[in-house]
């Protein structure tokens, strides 16, 4: 073997045997191996960058597109062991690379076959070595204390298959790429962007992590981002199709569809949120959202006229109804791509927005990437190169008619900040809409055929949503400054979009109760992924097509003969409303969408309705709690939804259960997904009480529960020693709210971040906004706070000991 290091690293290798050296601050310590080169380059003293490659300056370059972090080396030293290993280490990690000339009884070989057995292979099957046999570069990463948490056997670079040869048009050789680690039996794994199939746990799945409109159960996104149960995130640094086997003997193998290296990060953590404070390092954070989005947005497909909008606002507030956004859904323009609005349909969207405005109520305007041929901006696109093409220079409409035309190139930077300016000016400044969704972010196109200005559609097949939604981010920062918190829809995303103020959704999911059931795993690994803001379109977007007999299998527990114009023969579609919609009030942003004649909570029965204002006014009553939590996310990078592992790692039964949740660090949420349930089964994690949410009920962890679940009751439980703040009672989320009530759920001492600021500008990066420490001592039981006043009455008028 050849070892030897750049950037003058190489005299302090030959000086150390057992004694740790310090690495040079930035500089990455790199082997070089008889054509193979392995980079190491450090971030922190958790994370660590992997990159292995035949080509020099492919190991040796940066990291691919979502990575904003800057290397640092401070407190990692290099050594080498007693069997030759080179050894990385800090404070959190230990980094073992074992040698290159390891003799064959130190590498994985298949059982011995005799040699009658070898001599007939070898005739038939024998021949030139192949190049392109898996390189026995280890790679053992443990934790500081020795526990392993990652570790890479092997790792490979074959030419790329022909078909996609044909459509890379880099100019530098592309290979199909991949690693292989250890899958132990007892690892879990979570995130890999969104996957609709029912899964929670990984393992044992095939993920194709890529971006798939029409995948079977709702549409795949790809955010190559991993978490496991034993204590470290991995980050997959290639943006091509990606496929990710876990745990199929005994293996994980990630491989990408064509790259120049296998590049990976790793964070190490003794807790889910260290791992998120390094992948927030490394992507960016996850800014707080405008607070009326942490209310309720009302939307369907579609609202086609401005006296619309402003009927449905009229009619929430005439029901005293909270309500904070209404939503400008697609097809609001004369032509795709003139980047107007349809002045038949409407005729002054400037005083529609005033009159929303001045009843405390935003506007989500629905601006599509796509430019008709014919439209006003269409050449000039088309002669600058700002469309997405195909290799021949043609623009590509996919399947699309031409009145939908192609989408335009946002990985070129003239383009997005093009489109940027026309949405501002077209948009926002002269009309005053207050956010946008940026639909069709994969694209939806499928751009395996075609050619972005950063490279081929086969190399950076998912990179254009992080594109995409930074063009109007970015814009949005760049001209309002602090002054405006930007809030983004989009239905894609990738490393690091957290950081463009956007909210994904599950895209259009078909209405149906497998699909509800479906979703709440599909979000629960979504935010696993290190983007916090999801949603989901309440109760689903596409109508399944309902047989003329159709019954529901139970009796329908919302009688809907009273909306039978709205619901047609899907007779148990209000009870499937009902429940998504109590769900929905427990996640990140709350917004009913889909294709329906009606769609607002009075929409679907005299019983329906009770219900879902009951929900609604929860959802308001806890925005402090939701906006502290919220907070914290903007702090750490960690989901405040939150599937179970996240916070019961030593509780086994607690590694795959699908259908429940945290929301935040107080309520375990457990949605009814069964047509026609009235109970349902509900695990309590061990190492603490549970309260009913509903009854105060205080019942122990660790154990199986039948809890009660009437059309009216979604199963909600608070962990004891939880503090929620609650609010008073607002039509809006810009209304100014006061703390009415601190409840207290005692059994254990506990602690809650109370954060209140104006809810509308970027000035919380600054003064950290209005802070107040609340802080339950179980043994004294005694609340006592620190930092900014919170309520005006005194501690007895506002605190509520659950149970006392």
């Amino acid at each position: 073997m050849r070892s030897c290091f750049r950037w003058g690293l190489l005299a302090a290798l030959q000086a150390v045997m057992f004694g740790g050296v310090a690495i040079a601050q930035n500089h990455p310590l790199v082997f070089e191996r008889d054509g193979r080169v392995i980079s190491l380059v450090p971030y922190a003293p958790n994370v660590l960058r992997v990159t292995i490659s035949t080509d020099k300056t492919a190991a040796t370059g940066g990291p691919g597109y979502g990575i904003v972090a800057t290397p640092s080396a401070e407190g990692w030293t290099h050594e080498r062991d007693a069997e030759g290993n080179d050894v990385f280490r800090s404070a959190q990690m230990v980094v073992r690379i074992a040698p290159g000339d390891q003799p064959n009884d130190k590498l994985p070989q298949p059982m011995p076959l005799d040699a009658l057995n070898n001599q007939l292979r070898e005739h038939y099957f024998g021949g030139r070595p192949n190049p392109y046999a898996p390189h026995n570069d280890a790679v053992l990463v443990t934790a500081a204390d020795g526990k392993p948490l990652l570790h890479m056997r092997t790792w490979t670079m074959a030419p790329e298959r022909a078909e996609v040869a044909q459509t890379d048009t880099a100019t530098e050789k592309g290979y199909r790429v991949a690693a292989i680690f250890d899958s132990p039996a007892d690892e879990h794994y979570y995130g890999l962007g969104q996957q609709q199939k029912g899964w929670m746990d990984l393992r044992d799945h095939e993920i194709h992590c890529w971006h798939e409109y029409s995948a079977i159960g709702g549409q795949d996104v790809c955010v190559p981002f991993m978490i496991s149960s034993r204590g470290y995130g991995l980050v997959w640094d290639n943006p091509s199709k990606t496929t990710v086997d876990l745990g199929f003997n005994g293996q994980n193998v990630w491989s990408s569809e064509v790259g120049s290296r296998v590049s990976y990060f790793v964070i190490a953590g003794q807790t889910s949120d260290e791992i998120y404070e390094g992948y927030r390092l490394l992507t960016g954070v996850t800014h707080m959202l405008p607070r009326a989005v942490y209310g309720y947005i009302q939307s369907k497909a579609i609202y086609p006229t401005q006296q619309q909008i402003l009927d449905v606002a009229k009619t929430y507030r005439e029901k005293k109804l909270p309500l904070d956004v209404v939503v400008v859904d697609f097809l609001n323009m004369t032509k795709q791509g003139e980047l107007d609005l349809d002045p038949k349909r409407w005729p002054d969207p400037a005083a529609m927005n005033q009159e929303l405005h001045a009843m405390d109520v935003r506007t989500l305007l629905s601006v599509w990437p796509h430019f008709a041929p014919g439209t006003q901006f269409y050449d000039m696109l088309l002669n600058k190169g700002w469309l997405v093409h195909t290799r021949d220079g043609k623009p590509d409409s996919g399947t699309f008619k031409d009145a939908i035309g192609p989408n335009i190139d946002t990985t070129n930077p003239d383009a997005a900040k093009w489109f940027w300016e026309k949405i501002r000016d077209r948009y926002v400044k002269p009309y005053g809409f207050d956010y946008i969704w940026l639909d069709e972010t994969e694209p939806d196109v499928d751009p395996a055929k075609d050619v972005f200005s950063i490279g081929s559609g086969t190399r950076f097949y998912n990179a254009y949503p992080l594109f995409h939604t930074a063009s109007v981010y970015e814009g949005f920062r760049r001209d309002f400054g602090d002054s405006r918190r930007v809030m983004i829809l989009a239905r894609a995303a990738y490393l690091g979009a957290q950081r463009n103020g956007t909210v994904f959704w599950s895209s259009d999911i078909i209405s149906t109760w497998d699909m509800l059931k479906r979703s709440v795993p599909a979000g629960l690994n979504f935010t696993a992924s290190g983007l916090p803001y999801w949603d989901t379109d309440i109760a689903g977007f596409f109508s399944p097509a309902i047989p003329a007999g159709y019954h529901a299998a139970h009796k329908p527990l919302i009688d809907g003969s009273d909306v039978r114009e709205n619901i047609g023969n899907y007779e148990d579609y209000p009870e499937l409303f009902v429940r998504w919609f109590e769900w929905a009030s427990f996640q990140p942003v709350m917004r009913a969408h889909g294709e329906r004649m009606h769609n607002e909570v009075w929409s679907y029965g005299k019983q329906a309705e009770p219900i879902l204002a009951k929900y609604l006014k929860l959802r308001y009553q806890l925005l402090p709690y939701t906006y502290s939590v919220a907070y914290q996310s903007y702090q750490t990078g960690a989901p405040y939804i939150r599937a179970l592992f996240m916070d019961f790692p030593a509780d086994p039964k607690a590694a795959d259960i699908p259908d429940e949740y945290m929301y935040g660090p107080a309520f375990l949420v457990a949605p009814v997904t069964e047509q026609g349930a009235t109970h349902r089964t509900v695990y309590l994690p061990a190492g603490c009480d549970w309260y009913n949410y509903w009854t105060n009920e205080r019942v122990h962890g660790g154990q199986t529960i039948v809890a009660d679940a009437p059309i009216d009751t979604l199963p909600l439980f608070v962990r004891a020693g939880s503090i929620v703040p609650v609010g008073s009672e607002v039509q809006s989320a810009q209304q100014s709210q006061t703390i009415a009530s601190v409840r207290v759920y005692p059994g254990a001492s506990g602690s809650f971040t109370l954060f209140q600021d104006d809810g509308a500008t970027y000035t919380y990066e600054k003064t950290g906004g209005s802070v107040t420490k609340l802080m339950w001592d179980d043994a004294e039981h005694q609340l006592k706070h620190e930092g900014a006043s919170a309520w005006a009455g005194t501690d007895e008028s506002v605190v509520q000991v659950v149970g006392r």
